[in-house]
């Protein structure tokens, strides 16, 4: 049987530059709460105790932004010296304009066009009833049970990461994990016992679906005290891969986070996964579906729909196309009412 390795990845919500996501789709939310035609468009910055927002508002809605930030710092675990980031004393930098009106002119409800130039991807395969590789799914429920790990054990910290080299048959099946790595934020105290807590979490989660584990390499370099904003930044966007599909599937050009539906870097990658899990569905045969999803800035219909599955490419009929412009991905995935920091803390396309 011919076997290959292969790695995917995740992080932890506390994570600096997760922390920067959900901070951006935070803020995303509280917009489209008041006003659903929000146009958003922001970006966030973290370090050493220290959050600078920017980007393009256009809204009726005034929400109190820094009172918002400082809520999902509080949240994350970010509360004492220890991490370099406490939601009671960080400063705050607030610089948000209004959206280009050049970029207005072809995304207006009359135009309807899309907010970007760019490419999507979407995908979906037989592994899991996720539709999504197994080795996707286990390190987004340990990233969940981290979180609650977190809030009940105070010696867990907020910043961590996880890793998969997995062991893949010929058919592209995930039969064994070779090395299961996991770097996590602590306070050292009782490290074999911590240590202990995380590799049953992992066995745990991996029976469920039925894979062993060859070995376990749990903070390699022996420590990890100083971490969050004490031993990185921040920034919106930098996950794009863990966000996407921890490279099983081509990623796109633009990130998700602060982005409002007009823009198809979001709102595209959304539909694109949508109709991959849906030919998946449809067709016993088909065991993975790649979807690609392309527009220009002010044009609604997509330039082009590519479609590759197991069994070979797909012929796109017409109806397609109209059902990728953004109006009418915007409509039908409700996008305007769904929660997106939730998708930003354990993954976009988690189900």
């Amino acid at each position: 049987m011919n076997k290959y390795y292969f790695t995917s990845e995740s992080v932890t919500e506390g994570h600096p530059d997760k922390l920067c996501d959900y901070i951006a789709d935070s803020i995303l939310d509280e917009y489209l709460k008041k006003d659903e035609n929000s146009r958003t468009a922001i970006e966030v910055f973290a370090h050493k105790n220290n959050i600078t927002v920017v980007g393009q508002v256009t809204s009726k809605a005034q929400i109190e932004i820094e009172d918002l930030i400082r809520d999902k710092i509080k949240e994350i675990g970010y509360d004492n010296e220890l991490t370099d980031m406490d939601y009671r004393t960080c400063k705050i930098n607030i610089d948000i304009a209004k959206q280009s009106p050049d970029i207005a002119l072809g995304t207006n409800d009359i135009i309807g066009g899309a907010g970007d130039n760019g490419m999507m991807f979407g995908y979906a395969c037989r592994d899991t009833k996720e539709l999504l590789p197994t080795a996707m799914v286990i390190l987004q429920r340990l990233s969940r049970e981290y979180d609650n790990l977190r809030q009940s054990d105070k010696r867990f910290l907020a910043d961590g990461k996880a890793q998969i080299t997995g062991i893949y048959d010929e058919n592209d099946k995930l039969i064994k994990i070779k090395t299961f790595t996991v770097c996590y934020q602590n306070t050292e105290e009782n490290r074999n016992a911590t240590d202990k807590i995380i590799v049953d979490i992992c066995k745990s989660i991996c029976q469920d679906y039925k894979i062993d584990i060859e070995e376990f390499l749990i903070n390699p370099t022996g420590r990890f005290y100083i971490g969050g904003f004490e031993g990185d930044s921040g920034l919106t966007g930098r996950k794009i891969v863990v966000d996407s599909y921890q490279s099983f599937a081509s990623v796109g050009g633009g990130a998700f986070s602060g982005k409002d539906p007009t823009k198809v870097d979001r709102s595209g990658a959304y539909k694109a996964r949508e109709i991959a899990k849906r030919i998946v569905s449809s067709n016993e045969d088909v065991t993975w579906c790649l979807v690609q999803l392309s527009y220009a800035i002010g044009i609604e219909r997509p330039l082009a729909i590519y479609v590759k599955t197991n069994l070979g490419d797909l012929i796109v009929d017409d109806d397609l196309y109209e059902e990728c412009k953004p109006a009418r991905i915007k409509k039908d995935l409700n996008l305007q009412s769904i929660c997106y920091e939730e998708k930003a803390r354990f993954g976009h396309f988690v189900d």
